[in-house]
């Protein structure tokens, strides 16, 4: 059963039965909101990008993005750029995989970003969402979903990090500016 988070809360990665997840799947999915025209409704493409970016402590090691698709240690991969969106609150148009046995043992949180490449507001987007999956069998553990759209370009939206042996993920929800990630690093710091 998946649980809808709110800004700022966390929850546990670990399974029910007391096993540890191996792997997740952080999906991201976004449709063009309608707007009014001359001619009647219309909607733009809009491209959205998730990133991944691995911190050790305060200090970020790797990224992992449309064009760095894998991390160097090869623990996070991304399974490539969406132009467009439109899955909404359908499938991912964006997924990022994290093998979580595989991320080195200095990562200790791993921050996951989403920004308009092309520039448009998130006033233009609508039903965008980020969810975690377990990767193993495809069950949702958790969904954020991004409201209110905004004058704002990019939004941190969540974090997994490392709790005790485990692992924990904590809804970030905070809206930024830029059109990368490297744009998004000082708004990305306080969250960590």
């Amino acid at each position: 059963m998946s649980v809808n988070l709110s800004k700022g809360q966390a929850i546990s990665l670990e399974k029910k039965d007391g096993g540890t997840l191996t792997a997740v799947r952080m999906g991201l999915g976004w449709q063009a909101a309608k707007r009014r025209g001359l001619f009647g409704s219309r909607t733009r493409e809009i491209d959205l990008d998730a990133s991944a970016i691995l911190f050790a402590g305060a200090d970020p090691r790797d990224v992992v993005f449309f064009r760095h698709l894998v991390s160097d240690d090869g623990s996070v991969r991304h399974t490539g750029d969406n132009l467009v969106g439109g899955a909404g609150q359908g499938g991912d148009d964006e997924a990022i995989l994290v093998d979580l046995q595989r991320v080195p043992v200095h990562i200790d949180q791993i921050v996951f970003t989403v920004n308009s490449f092309t520039g448009q507001t998130f006033q233009e987007v609508q039903n965008a969402f980020c969810r975690l999956l377990d990767e193993s069998n495809g069950q949702e553990l958790a969904r954020y979903t991004l409201a209110g759209g905004g004058e704002y370009t990019a939004q941190i939206m969540a974090k997994v990090h490392r709790a005790g042996t485990g692992w924990t993920m904590t809804a970030i929800g905070a809206p930024a500016n830029g059109r990368t990630f490297q744009d998004l690093m000082p708004a990305i710091v306080p969250h960590l």
